[in-house]
Formats: C-alpha cells, sequence, structure tokens
C-alpha cells in the first residue's frame, strides 16, 4: 500500500445452481486466499451464493432464507481476513425482493447495494422475480445489526488517501446514466462491478470497451467480476470474463478465466492526480451518500504490476507502427500550416547525421510534400568543426542527396577560431565555452542563410533534451519552429526508424546507419582512429531513464521516491538500483536548474500529453527551489 498502490481482485469462484453451501465454501475460501496474498479488496459475480440462473426458485423461501444464512456464515468464517470483498445474493425487505451486493469486512456486513437497472429484454427477465433499486437509504437487521441498504454507499479508509469504493451491478453499466458515474462525482476512486454477463459472439469486445470506456471517463479504477462456470446452460453461457480497469488502461483480463483470482495494483495516487490535473471534472457532490470508514492493514508488497519501460512508446509493433504514422502526420501538419502562413520561400534544417536532425529534415521533407512543394526549396546544411566525424558528415550528405534536398556544408571552423581569439578563449581549454560557441555559430549560420533565402530555421531540439536542458541557450535551443519539441528521446528512434522501413525507401540504408549511431552533440575532437569521442548518454545518462522520470514526475506528479522504486521495478536486471538513483538525481538537478531555456521556446506542435511549452502545457518559475524533490 506504499505509494498509493492497493492490490485489489476479481474472482469467479466454482459454483453449483442454489446449493448455497458448496457456494459458500468456496467464496469463503476464495477470500481466505486474497487474504493470504494482501488483496485489499475483492470481487465477486453477481448473485453469487445462489447463483445468477436460479430463475423462479428466487420466488421459494427456502432460497432466500438459505442465502441469508450463508452470508451470515461468510462473515463470520471470515472476520480475521483483512479483506473488504463484495458478494451477490438475493435480499427480501419490505415485502419486496433485490438483487443485492453485499460489502463483508472483517466479520461484518458493511452494506447491502441493491441492483437498479434490471434487464426485461432478450434471454434476461430479471423484473419477473426482483424490484429496481429505491431512492435514498434504509436499513436492514442483519446479524444483529442495523446495516445500511442502498446505492448510494462509499466504502473508505481514511488513513488511505483515495481508498474510496462504491458498487453497481451488472446491467447499471450497460444503460445511459449509470449509477457508476454519480458515486464518482461523490468521491468513489474505485467501481465495483458484480456481473452476470452471459457470453456471445461479439458480446466480449463491447463489454471490454464497456468497462474501459467508463473507467477511463470516470478517472477510476473499475473491478468486473462475471459468472462462470457452474451456471445453469439451459439457454445461456456464462464465461468469468473478469476485468481490471485503470482510468481506462486494462490492467488484468480475463476470459474463460476458472476460479483463479485476477489481481492487480491500482494506483490511487495517480488516479487522484489525474482527477485534480483535470480542470473539468467536477467537485466532489455527495449530498446523500452513505459514508462507512473501515481501517485495513498497510502492508508493504513487492508489486506484481508491469510497468512499461518506455511509457512514450507501445510496446506492440502494430500500435507502435500506428502510433509513430499518426506523431509523424502532426508533426508535419504542424509545419505544413507555419510554412503556408508565412509564405516562407524555404526551410533550413541544420543536419548533423544524428537522428534529430534526421527527424526534422524527414517531417520537413514530408510537410513539403503535403503542399506539392519543390523539395529543393529545403536546404540541408551541415556545419563540420572540431569534433566532426566522416562518418557523420558522410551521412548527413547521403540523405540530402537521397530525400533530394538542396544541400550545402558550411565550415565553422575558422568563424569559431576567431570568436576565440575576439573572446581570449584558449582553444586548448575544451570546457563549456569551447563547446557552446560551435552550437552558438550553428545556429547564427542557419538563422542567416534563412534571411538570405527568404525561409524559416527547423528546430531539432527533442522533449528529453528539453527536459535536461541539454540544449546550448540561444544556440541549438533556438529555431522558428521546433518540429520535434513534444518527441522523447526513445521516441525519435522509432520514428526514424518508421521512415526507413514505411517510407522513403531510397534513403533507408543511410537512415539505418544513423539510427547505429552514437547520440552525441560533436562538439569535442574525435578520438585519434576519427570516431566520436563525446557520447551523450556518458555525460548525462541513459534516455531510456531519463524519459521514464520524464513522464513519471512531470505527466503524473509522482514523488522521486516513488519513481525510483517503479524504475527499480521496471529496469530489474538492467539498471541497479544505485545507477537508477544517480541518474534521477541528475535529472531532478538539472530539470529544476534549466526551466530557463524552457520559458522562452519557439513554437512547436503538441503530439503527446507532455510537452514544456511556456504558452501552453509547462509554466514553472524558472528560480524554483528543488529542495523538495532532492532524494534522501
Amino acid at each position: 500500500m506504499k505509494d498509493g498502490f492497493v492490490r485489489i481482485a476479481a474472482v469467479s469462484p466454482l459454483i453449483r445452481v442454489v446449493d448455497c453451501d458448496f457456494n459458500s465454501d468456496n467464496i469463503i475460501e476464495k477470500v481466505k486466499d486474497a487474504d493470504r496474498k494482501d488483496i485489499k479488496l475483492l470481487v465477486f459475480p453477481e448473485l453469487s451464493i445462489t447463483s445468477y440462473t436460479a430463475n423462479d426458485l428466487f420466488k421459494q423461501d427456502v432460497l432466500l432464507k438459505a442465502a441469508r444464512q450463508s452470508l451470515e456464515r461468510i462473515a463470520q468464517s471470515t472476520k480475521d481476513c483483512d479483506v473488504l470483498f463484495y458478494v451477490g445474493l438475493p435480499l427480501r425487505d419490505c415485502g419486496k425482493l433485490y438483487n443485492t451486493a453485499a460489502a463483508v469486512f472483517h466479520g461484518k456486513v458493511l452494506a447491502f447495494i441493491p441492483k437498479t437497472n434490471l434487464p426485461n429484454y432478450d434471454e434476461f427477465y430479471e423484473r419477473r422475480w426482483f424490484t429496481p433499486a429505491f431512492k435514498g437509504i434504509r436499513y436492514v437487521n442483519f446479524m444483529g445489526e442495523d446495516v445500511p441498504f442502498g446505492t448510494d454507499i462509499i466504502i473508505r479508509d481514511p488513513s488511505l488517501e483515495g481508498f474510496t469504493v462504491a458498487c453497481e451491478i451488472c446491467e447499471d453499466l450497460w444503460v445511459p446514466q449509470p449509477p457508476s458515474t454519480r458515486h464518482a462525482l461523490a468521491g468513489a476512486n474505485i467501481i465495483v462491478n458484480l456481473s452476470a454477463s452471459d457470453e456471445l459472439i461479439g458480446k466480449e469486445d463491447y463489454r471490454r470497451d464497456m468497462v474501459r470506456m467508463i473507467s477511463g471517463r470516470l478517472i477510476a479504477s473499475y473491478i468486473y467480476a462475471s459468472a462462470g462456470e457452474g451456471e445453469s446452460t439451459t439457454d445461456m453461457v456464462f464465461t468469468a470474463h473478469n476485468m481490471i480497469v485503470e482510468n481506462g488502461s486494462m490492467l488484468k483480463e480475463e476470459n474463460f478465466a476458472g476460479d483463479d483470482l485476477l489481481v492487480a495494483e491500482t494506483d490511487l495516487s495517480k488516479l487522484l492526480h489525474e482527477r485534480m490535473n483535470t480542470s473539468t471534472y467536477p467537485e466532489v457532490c455527495d449530498e446523500g451518500y452513505c459514508k462507512i470508514d473501515i481501517s485495513l492493514r498497510k502492508v508493504d508488497y513487492k508489486l506484481t504490476r508491469h510497468f512499461e519501460r518506455y511509457p512514450f512508446v507501445p510496446s506492440g509493433e502494430k500500435e507502435r507502427t500506428e502510433r509513430c504514422e499518426k506523431i509523424i502526420t502532426l508533426q508535419s501538419l504542424g509545419l505544413k500550416k507555419r510554412l503556408a502562413h508565412t509564405n516562407a520561400k524555404s526551410a533550413v534544417v541544420g543536419l548533423s547525421g544524428g537522428l534529430d536532425s534526421t527527424l526534422a529534415l524527414l517531417v520537413t521533407v514530408k510537410a513539403f510534400d503535403m503542399l506539392g512543394r519543390d523539395r529543393k526549396d529545403i536546404i540541408a546544411v551541415t556545419m563540420p568543426c572540431f569534433g566532426t566525424t566522416k562518418r557523420t558528415r558522410s551521412n548527413a550528405e547521403l540523405l540530402a542527396r537521397a530525400l533530394g534536398v538542396s544541400f550545402r556544408e558550411v565550415n565553422i571552423t575558422k568563424s569559431v577560431r576567431q570568436h576565440f581569439e575576439d573572446i581570449g578563449h584558449d582553444e586548448s581549454v575544451t570546457d563549456v565555452t569551447y563547446e557552446n560557441s560551435q552550437a552558438r555559430e550553428r545556429t547564427q549560420v542557419l538563422m542567416d542563410i534563412a534571411n538570405q533565402s527568404g525561409g524559416l530555421v527547423i528546430g531539432t531540439g527533442d522533449l528529453s533534451e528539453l527536459a535536461l536542458g541539454w540544449a546550448t541557450y540561444n544556440g541549438d535551443h533556438m529555431s522558428m519552429y521546433g518540429v520535434n519539441a513534444s518527441v522523447p528521446k526513445t521516441l525519435v528512434r522509432y520514428l526514424v526508424k518508421f521512415f526507413a522501413d514505411n517510407n522513403y525507401s531510397s534513403s533507408a540504408e543511410v537512415l539505418n546507419d544513423i539510427l547505429a549511431t552514437p547520440v552525441s552533440p560533436e562538439l569535442l575532437p574525435a578520438k585519434g582512429d576519427g570516431t566520436i569521442s563525446q557520447v551523450t548518454e556518458d555525460l548525462v545518462g541513459p534516455y531510456e531513464l531519463h524519459d521514464f522520470f520524464l513522464y513519471y514526475i512531470v505527466r503524473l506528479g509522482f514523488t522521486p521516491e516513488k519513481v525510483l522504486r517503479l524504475a527499480s521495478h521496471s529496469f530489474e536486471g538492467v539498471y541497479e538500483e544505485d545507477f537508477i538513483k544517480k541518474w534521477l538525481s541528475v535529472f531532478i538537478r538539472r530539470f529544476f536548474a534549466m526551466q530557463f531555456k524552457r520559458s522562452c521556446l519557439p513554437d512547436g506542435p503538441k503530439i503527446g500529453s507532455v510537452t514544456f511549452s511556456p504558452r501552453s502545457d509547462w509554466r514553472m518559475p524558472s528560480d524554483a527551489m528543488r529542495n523538495l524533490w532532492d532524494l534522501t
């Protein structure tokens, strides 16, 4: 439960139709199993004590009495279990029968929640037996206690921020105004659904979409437990389609699930952050709600949940290809509009032979193609100096020639040496002045060529570099339109690979060699063998780590301690925790120190959920202190 994580589960135990003793035995065993696994919230299917398919037997006093007695036995048998669980049964009250969920914790029934929407179409005819939920809260005497009975009930642990649970039952999910919407607006972060959804061709996908969409719309975790093996197959088949979804993302899912627990850790702090960050999410309105407080025992456990090492990059090849195509289109459309609006006669790109400038040139080519413009109006400029290697210089020219753009070489060595002489800098001192003088000279060359040709300088810097401040102020930091400004470094490689595999086949060979070249600003002299001496990741750390830090700190607002935990979990076997901690500290230090560079960025298209535009997404004081974020 550390860092806001709570282990939750859904289960569809083996049942027998109207065999309450058999069903209860299995329910009790599943609760005890959940307790052994430190699960804090467990959901069973609809009417799981009796079976959903009892039909007219629901009218029999024998069954209704057995259901109550079984619930009492279930509660008493699980009193030592630190699990809040929801189980289904028919409950008679005030002369009416209700399809009900019972919330049970530490041997007590905390609440009864009736089903609101009773299907009475096609294979369903619940109104034959049950009455829809009523408004308000009344009380049912059970085990000598007056137990709240009604739909508007939230169970919470005040000591565990965000652990607020509400319930709906099966068909309640499928209607235009599901009770879960009201529950979420009353503060529920977790919605449980006890279901008995029969299986039909095509229904699985629709059901999954329903659960994912409502979870995303409510910014909530949603636990869906559906009836499975043992239900009557007289007219229907139930397959135990169980799901755990968090803010629209499927954490765990299994259809034809059998009777094993489906387990996941939901991140309550993430849900709270997302609701807080979404300004259109309404304030809590819990008038008329019954709030029931519980106290869960706090435990810390090793996470079983998977966290992607590359949160900006889809893991599946098909989805990744589709994402790359969409991003490139957005980048190109943004530049197309800017070129058309300014009536620019040309586009000027500083082409180093590295990944970022390659992507910027490819996007520029696509934008010109969209406009029906001659690619010769794109001027690719390579500007060799002290650290330029033969490999990158050659690749820059080969790429420009393959794409059919204009190519120019401006050797800046003489200009930089003159500048060193002007300011009295010793060329043998390869410090920050030595490096930045080259970067600023290159930017001046590009700007002046753009003036000569009536064009725009296209920026090449990416999101990861902006996060670290790994750009020379008023050097490569500046352009007239930055097409890569919201593309993280881990994604740049896949975008270039997309072009190599799917577009511009004449440039595939050189693109693949660029992909194999170490990332470097090439501002320090090359090695004796002519290879790159200045490898960026040796200096600032692995970009795959920095992009991980960037996503979870900036996008989700997680604490550095939590990010360290997640990174250590995700990169287990790749990096040691001390190594990750070292570079996380570097990320935090640089992120705070370099905000002044992000406060005056050029325009550029937003293509993902994170961007540092000071005009839209990121407004941070340049003199903010970082001490609260420093790792101990």
